[in-house]
């Protein structure tokens, strides 16, 4: 805990985030109460909160996935509580997940991480969290034709994953039988291909995230790096938009993202936005949430 109460330390230090808003100053802002939260496994951390539209709908859906360097201790859902409630009052029902996160161990041999985090248990997490969306759908007003995704930083990495596992080998620990279906995608200031930035998530986040997220490194583990890489995916025939404020989301890798999906005739887009901050980007009311917002409105409408 305290490595990790440091490198957020030193993430909110850096130049780019210099005198800018940090993931408390996030968690702090005013969030709607969920209409339920609820449990989608048996560990303590797979659980999400459903929030609800007016209106009797069926709904649009998207699913919320918070960041963190899929690393204990750096953030929880609700870093993205204020960003599900503004997506609520749009019209969307939100689903705003935990999950697993991962550690390292101690010179004690003790763990700092979840139980059974990393590979493949924090993307079966991912995985079962969305695919709960169904047993929900029995019991709630909204419209499995119409689920969308999206996610801030890790968690934009993670965003993507999930609009991109039924491409994935069938023979694949984080692959799923039938994968609910995802019709869009928003990934907010987070990497699409985790490999390629992993030295520049690394340094951002100040600990040994990929390590511990897929048991070692791209060249030590190249089958789990590819499988959890949403870009080694495309076409993924899912609409896609990418949020850039230059942190773990470059507008060079965005730009590489979006020429790869429209090749392969998927919808994509990208919203750079410069001389912003990390956490400003899901933040309701700073000076770029109004470019988020509409950004995210427009790219997380799924069509029937």
């Amino acid at each position: 805990m305290k490595r990790a109460a440091l490198a957020l330390a030193l993430l909110a230090a850096t130049p780019v985030l210099a005198q800018r808003m940090r993931p408390a100053d996030v968690d702090k802002l005013p969030s709607s109460a969920p209409a339920l939260t609820e449990a989608y496994g048996k560990e303590p951390t797979q659980v999400g909160d459903l929030r609800l539209p007016a209106g009797p709908g069926p709904h649009p859906v998207v699913i919320v996935i918070h960041g963190g360097c899929w690393w204990k201790g750096f953030a929880t859902r609700q870093n993205t509580a204020a960003l599900a409630s503004r997506l609520t009052e749009k019209g969307f029902a939100t689903w705003n997940i935990e999950y697993r996160q991962a550690g390292e161990k101690d010179k004690d041999g003790k763990y700092s991480g979840d139980a059974g985090a990393g590979w493949p248990g924090t993307f079966n997490d991912w995985a079962a969290a969305t695919d709960h969306l169904r047993d929900l759908a029995k019991r709630y007003p909204f419209d499995l034709n119409r689920v969308a995704v999206t996610g801030h930083s890790a968690g934009a990495h993670a965003a993507l994953w999930v609009a991109s596992r039924h491409k994935l080998p069938k023979d694949s620990e984080i692959a799923s039988p039938d994968p609910l279906k995802i019709g869009a995608v928003v990934a907010i200031d987070g990497p699409g291909d985790p490999g390629a930035e992993i030295e520049t998530f690394e340094k951002g986040c100040g600990v040994p995230a990929g390590k511990a997220m897929f048991g070692g490194s791209p060249a030590e583990q190249p089958k789990r790096w590819a499988e959890g890489s949403p870009q080694a995916q495309l076409p993924l025939g899912v609409k896609s938009g990418l949020v850039s404020a230059g942190l773990f989301l470059s507008p060079t890798a965005s730009a590489r993202w979006v020429t790869e999906a429209r090749k392969g005739k998927d919808k994509s887009s990208a919203l750079i936005l410069g001389g912003t901050g990390h956490f400003e980007v899901i933040a309701p009311g700073s000076p770029v949430w109004s470019q988020v917002e509409a950004f995210l409105v427009e790219q997380l409408k799924v069509e029937k």
